[in-house]
């Protein structure tokens, strides 16, 4: 009886989708309004709640995903990771002020979807959270965004596969890499950028 009990309470405390995608849109919102913000350090807040790997394979495909060697399923998993932790982070710092109004909550087995509604100045935006658990005790985790209708999962298969077609894995996971070093190298230069500017501000004679 009490252990029943115990298991009911457990299991209603469970995070729901909702909550999961409200309390992180909360700790997004407060880590990119904090002073200093910058990208990696939204980018330790946002992998909380969002699964990059899970992202990038479903981006990727369960056919070329299966084919590939344990060492390459390794390096793209870890390219990609770091590509979508920057990007996204990017993202969120220029969404710190939107209104986030939350609608219903979708639940079929271990997939889950929760629509909001972005206000951003004037402009309203559907965004929808795409979640997934991996067995029934699991936690929920993000594993795809839809903005606008625009799925980022969907926007990542089309360019992944033309890339596939046109220079194979190798030349798409080289892609991959440069580009992921170019936002990085970005992101770190508005970040030396943002506190050169506060100790400026703070630095004697000023």
């Amino acid at each position: 009886m009490i252990a029943s009990l115990l298991a009911a309470t457990l299991l209603a405390a469970a995070p729901t989708p909702l909550s999961v995608v409200k309390s992180g849109n909360a700790d997004v919102q407060r880590a990119a309004n904090a002073p200093g913000a910058t990208v990696e350090s939204l980018a330790t807040v946002v992998e909380k709640f969002v699964d990059f790997q899970e992202l990038a394979k479903r981006a990727l495909g369960d056919k070329t995903w299966t084919s590939l060697t344990p060492a390459q399923r390794k390096d793209f998993s870890e390219t990609m990771t770091g590509l979508l932790r920057a990007s996204y982070a990017q993202k969120a710092i220029g969404q710190a002020q939107a209104d986030v109004k939350y609608g219903k909550e979708s639940i079929e087995g271990t997939e889950a979807t929760v629509n909001t509604t972005l206000t951003l100045k004037k402009d309203q935006i559907p965004v929808d959270y795409r979640l997934y658990k991996q067995t029934a005790k699991a936690d929920w985790r993000i594993y795809d965004v839809v903005t606008d209708e625009v799925s980022l999962v969907d926007t990542y298969k089309g360019q992944f596969q033309k890339l596939l077609s046109t220079k194979g894995f190798d030349g798409l996971l080289s892609t991959l890499k440069t580009k992921r070093a170019q936002l990085e190298k970005e992101n770190a230069a508005q970040s030396a950028k943002g506190s050169s500017a506060t100790g400026g501000s703070a630095g004697p004679g000023k």
